[in-house]
């Protein structure tokens, strides 16, 4: 026995439903709407079965076609109808939209124009696939009402928030923030570790001095840090390159800064250990001796002198755990010289301290003609307890042991 296909289904004017699509998109944009309702009604009410996707695109046109003529319940009924059957039916969400904007429905009109944006771009994206017209100008519409509805909410919520006393120099940074990532100013960062990540902890990208209550007594020592630092450099001891190649680990031979003396350190404390430098560094020490040093064996501290040479500039990356948060105290700092956690960026000052969590994506540059030097060393999180900070040490201690690490672990 022979079997031969089923023949496509056929209108009533004869053509297979793919033409009587073809043939009332034409009619559409060739402004004969009565005509491309005529066969769309055809094609949808009639006795001819069609498969789901041709019902939802032929109910798009003919949602588009009513919306032409000005019958809003038609239009109404055919994009409820083709959205049933499919949500992304570009056609029939462009029109949904511009009947609730017809409507006095801002948000929800917003929505769908929203959407009337993303699927045009999903289709962009695809090869040899373009818009028909009125769908590529229906993207260039819903683009320019989504901007000019955002830009009235801001204007309207800039004035509201003037009348609630809201100033962005004296009002909580922490609102400011809020409002600089609703309205796009700013993007959001949030922590992410590279080897271990722990929950319920706060996403602050550097730490309020308050919860520093030790950085008084490192900044007081400022000048005697500077000092042994001067020794150190005059001699031209202790320094070597930041990272390191290593044979048996896998690098990136494009990145500039491995094993050059651009991004260099002088270790004093080493994967838990005094270094030499140490020594040699007295002072430095004793003014780092209430800070809560993230004590783990084999790990931390780290306590060094680094060195970014002009025109130098460490790429964005994030740290391996977040039970920690990472000092900076500046040394030498020419003009020039930015460091940027996540959304905030700052410029290092001569005896200012901060502390940052590493895990958000940092990155720093030094735009002077001068090397920079700052004071690095690690802590814990103030919000860990004694107990928590045991079991940490003790939790990556053991994985330590289980799989030794052959760099550092910054």
């Amino acid at each position: 026995m022979t079997l031969t296909p089923s023949p496509s289904p056929i209108s009533p004017a004869g053509l297979s439903v793919p033409d009587s699509l073809a043939a009332a998109e034409a009619d559409l944009h060739a402004a004969r709407w009565t005509e491309a309702r005529k066969r769309l009604e055809d094609l949808t009410t009639g006795p001819l079965r069609i498969s789901a996707s041709a019902e939802a695109a032929a109910l798009g046109l003919l949602a588009a076609a009513c919306h032409r003529l000005g019958d809003t319940a038609a239009a109404t009924s055919a994009v409820d109808r083709a959205l049933a059957l499919d949500h992304r039916e570009m056609r029939a969400v462009l029109i949904k939209a511009d009947l609730l904007w017809a409507l006095g429905a801002r948000r929800e009109a917003n929505l769908y124009y929203g959407a009337v944006v993303d699927i045009g771009a999903e289709r962009a994206a695809r090869p040899a696939s373009g818009l028909a017209p009125d769908l590529a100008e229906g993207v260039t519409r819903a683009r320019t009402i989504r901007q000019r509805l955002a830009a009235n909410m801001l204007g309207e919520l800039q004035t509201e928030l003037d009348r609630a006393g809201y100033s962005g120099g004296t009002s909580d940074p922490r609102f400011t923030h809020a409002l600089d990532l609703l309205t796009g100013k700013r993007r959001l960062y949030t922590p992410q570790p590279r080897a271990f990540f722990y929950p319920d902890l706060p996403n602050w990208q550097f730490y309020p001095r308050s919860m520093l209550p030790w950085a008084d007594a490192v900044e007081a020592a400022t000048d005697a840090i500077a000092g042994e630092l001067t020794a150190l450099l005059a001699d031209d001891a202790g320094f070597a390159p930041y990272l390191n190649s290593h044979p048996d680990l896998p690098s990136q031979p494009d990145y500039p800064l491995i094993d050059s003396l651009d991004w260099s350190s002088c270790f004093l404390w080493k994967d838990g250990a005094a270094t030499p430098n140490a020594a040699l560094c007295r002072r430095t020490m004793e003014a780092l001796k209430d800070a809560p040093l993230c004590r783990i064996r084999a790990r931390s501290p780290q306590v060094m002198f680094s060195q970014l040479k002009a025109g130098a500039h460490i790429k964005p990356h994030t740290g391996f755990v977040n039970t920690r948060l990472t000092c900076h105290l500046p040394l030498i700092v020419p003009p020039n010289c930015r460091f940027r956690v996540g959304n905030e960026v700052r410029s290092w000052e001569k005896g200012r301290l901060w502390a940052f969590d590493d895990t958000i994506e940092h990155e720093a540059v030094n735009q002077s003609d001068r090397t920079r030097v700052v004071l690095i060393f690690d802590i814990w999180r103030p919000e860990l307890s004694e107990e928590e900070r045991h079991l940490v040490a003790t939790l990556l201690e053991t994985l330590d042991a289980f799989s030794p690490r052959t760099q550092s672990w910054e």
